[in-house]
């Protein structure tokens, strides 16, 4: 993007620029460190960032932090945190409000000042109220690593609940599933006692780099067994002891297969599920619709590889299960994850030292949930929902089941869960803003989120966008989803605003640099964005904390302290650990116990039990496509130094991994021509992409993987090439028709 008229873009200070009085040894001594939790992915790491007055010096592990020792390797060599300089400084960041200049994608601005940039934003926001009611305005969030409770909070204050984003696909289900059959959520946690572990659709290396760490030192010291289902061969692949390569979507069934044999085989934990689970009877009558050789030929495993799987993970406890994307974004998510929860169950790994745990919440303090203000979103407009009469599991209705249950047992810590648990449905949001029905969307906000690229069926993303009265974009850089924007906003990294991260225990973060220099930036923390259009439209007494550091020391003040206190004694506080909490208090769901069949499911109108459906546009479900589309696409794999859609545009990053690959078997590669390195088209129904091939022998054949997140920052910004958006990008070719979503 080219920078306003009569501006440069900030360049990173030399070191002799800044106090030229002071020798180097002597402006050394004036540096500070700053405690921070890196926000670039989610493996949180606790960094020390050097500070020389408003110029970031250094970014390092954080040797003091509890919990660093262990995770050291990792920090030390990633590449987002080796490269922050060159993502801090970049001459892209966006430093003021712009506003658009010309006609909508023409990539045509004005820089405008967050006071203007609020007063129209708020007019806009009032005028769309005014003739279509506050539910015509929505909201697109990203990767949970920005402050969604505070979203939550104006939007339920405004009376719109049409919130959606990233999180449906990517551990929001894996959340609302865990709440819905123990009444909390699970975290794998490998101990000293661990014997087994599960890593099911990407659970390794690029995913969560911390529990992969773990896993392989337990392997090394304990010989344990390490289990990888995954259609691709991947790193963890490599130390596995058994790898079931299952054919993309069919991971019900396989579940519902190693479930019966566990039954069958008596391998269960009796006396726990006889004490502590609900509908056993049940689920022995579905799985027996799923025995070995049945399942074998569905999923293209051999018949001795789910039973080795099975009698593992049954046999050797405690064990942890893990899973990436390859399961929430199956169209047979939330039945998959069901099964998948019903494996901890039976084996008795769950809430267990070396199993899966549940996380402890540190107690007392306000929760994200209270700022988020559900409470305060009217029953009329909750019932406005865009997609609740289909899609009610993740929705106000099932999430206000599931709460009624956590809050019974748990009191203030059922506060603890997590915003983006509770959505409109997207497909069925973009929908609304193209064609009215059932109502109009006519006015977005997107924060940290770029639907063009992560959300499925960009073509249709488009024409969404482009159809808004109003949308409104804040980020880091500018993004293809930005440049459909009237207004972009620049939003604050890990570095420029503190953090306060409760998930087991409480960890925190400074604001190591200001979000303000005069002459050089003037970005904003999301919570100056939504208390800012809150006060535009009329919420001011319900937005009393000035700074986001107020709001900290709110919801820290029932335990005593202020933020600054909090970070002073080292910005962390653990909540007691506890395990087997449900001898105590029972499971927090209607029954009190673990729910293999799912009351809650139940009582929403679903099937309460785990059942396997054939992908939609599988070979099998859709033979008639096959003839002109015989491969399989999956698309769920990431990649280093990469995290979603983010940071392709800083040339050290780009340096080490410059372009988008596609990888197909050498068999498949032959049989079509394309030798290693050839660009290739990839084609689906909905449209076509290019990508770079790399053959890779750890595909079956009939599947081709293609790389997510793709971009060209460095192209034009303007439409129709939109950063080139259009090249690579995976969801050009998937669909997102309600009709074959998971209901």
């Amino acid at each position: 993007m080219a920078p306003p008229e009569g501006e440069e873009l900030p360049s990173l200070p030399q070191e002799d620029s800044l106090l030229p009085w002071l020798n180097p040894a002597a402006r050394k001594l004036m540096r500070t460190i700053r405690k921070v939790i890196c926000m670039q992915c989610h493996n949180a790491c606790r960094l020390a960032a050097t500070v020389d007055g408003d110029r970031l010096v250094s970014v390092e592990p954080d040797e003091t932090f509890p919990g660093t020792k262990s995770s050291y390797p990792i920090t030390k060599g990633c590449p987002r945190r080796r490269n922050i300089l060159d993502y801090f400084y970049h001459p892209g960041r966006l430093n003021y409000p712009l506003k658009r200049a010309g006609a909508r994608g023409e990539n045509q601005w004005q820089r405008i000042s967050w006071d203007d940039a609020f007063a129209e934003i708020g007019a806009g926001l009032k005028k769309t109220i005014e003739h279509h009611g506050p539910e015509a305005i929505a909201t697109t969030s990203g990767t949970g690593r920005t402050h969604d409770e505070i979203r939550q909070r104006f939007f339920n204050l405004l009376g719109s609940p049409n919130h959606t984003g990233a999180g449906q696909i990517c551990y929001g289900p894996y959340c609302v599933m865990s709440n819905v059959l123990f009444g909390w959520r699970l975290f794998p946690v490998v101990r000293e006692n661990t014997r087994c572990i599960l890593l099911w659709g990407g659970g390794g290396p690029r995913y969560w780099d911390v529990f992969w760490n773990a896993a392989l030192k337990a392997r090394k010291e304990n010989a344990v067994k390490i289990i990888v289902i995954d259609p691709r061969g991947i790193d963890s692949v490599k130390q596995a002891d058994l790898w079931l390569q299952i054919r993309p979507g069919t991971d019900c069934a396989l579940a519902l297969a190693m479930i019966n044999h566990i039954i069958q085989k008596e391998l269960y934990s009796k006396t726990f599920v006889e004490k502590w689970c609900y509908g056993f009877d049940e689920l022995r009558k579905r799985a027996a619709q799923y025995p070995l050789e049945k399942v074998a030929a569905v999923t293209w495993v051999p018949v001795e590889k789910i039973q080795q799987a099975a009698e593992w993970y049954a046999t050797l406890g405690p064990a942890v299960t893990n899973h990436g994307m390859g399961i929430e974004q199956l169209p047979g998510v939330i039945e998959t994850l069901h099964a998948h929860f019903i494996l901890s169950a039976l084996c008795g790994n769950a809430d267990e030292k070396g199993g899966d745990v549940f996380t402890t919440p540190y107690p007392g303090i306000v929760h994200e949930q209270e700022i988020a203000a559900h409470d305060r979103l009217p029953d009329a407009q909750i019932s406005k929902t865009l997609g609740m009469d289909r899609f009610r599991l993740m929705s106000r209705k099932g999430f206000d089941l599931v709460q009624s249950h956590l809050r019974r047992v748990y009191g203030n810590e059922a506060f603890a869960r997590t915003s983006y648990e509770v959505f409109a449905h997207g497909p069925t949001v973009y929908r609304a803003a193209l064609t009215g029905i059932p109502y109009p969307v006519r006015a977005m906000i997107t924060l940290s989120s770029n639907p063009m690229v992560t959300a499925p069926n960009t073509q249709l993303v488009y024409r969404a966008l482009k159809s808004l009265a109003l949308y409104v974009v804040a980020d880091f850089f500018m993004t293809p989803s930005a440049q459909l924007a009237d207004y972009v906003l620049p939003a604050t990294t890990y570095l420029e605003r503190p953090w306060l991260w409760a998930y087991s225990g409480i960890v925190g973060s400074e604001r190591a640099l200001p979000q303000t220099v005069e002459g050089r930036y003037d970005r904003r923390d999301d919570y100056d964005l939504w208390r800012g259009l809150g006060l535009q439209m009329g919420q001011g007494p319900d937005w009393p904390w000035e700074t986001l550091e107020d709001l900290y020391d709110y919801r820290l003040k029932p335990v005593g302290l202020t933020f600054k206190d909090f970070m002073d004694q080292g910005g962390f506080l653990s909540s007691q650990k506890e395990y087997r909490r449900y001898e105590k208090i029972g499971f927090a769901t209607a029954t009190g116990k673990i729910e293999l069949y799912s009351k809650t499911l139940e009582a929403l109108g679903y099937d309460p039990l785990p059942q396997y459906q054939e992908p939609p546009e599988s070979p099998y479900s859709r033979p008639d496509l096959s003839k002109d589309y015989p491969f399989i696409l999956i698309t769920g794999g990431r990649h280093l130094p990469y995290y979603h859609s983010e940071h392709r545009q800083v040339p050290s990053m780009r340096k080490m991994h410059p372009d988008p690959i596609v990888q197909l078997h050498p068999d498949t590669a032959a049989g079509l021509g394309i030798k290693d390195g050839d660009w290739v088209w990839i084609e689906s129904p909905r449209g076509r992409i290019a990508q770079k091939a790399r053959l890779f022998d750890g595909l079956n054949p009939r599947v081709v993987h293609v790389q997510h997140g793709w971009w060209y920052p460095e192209e034009e910004g303007s439409d129709p090439s939109l950063h080139g958006v259009w090249k690579s990008n995976c969801n050009v070719l998937t669909d997102d028709d309600p009709d074959i979503c998971n209901p």
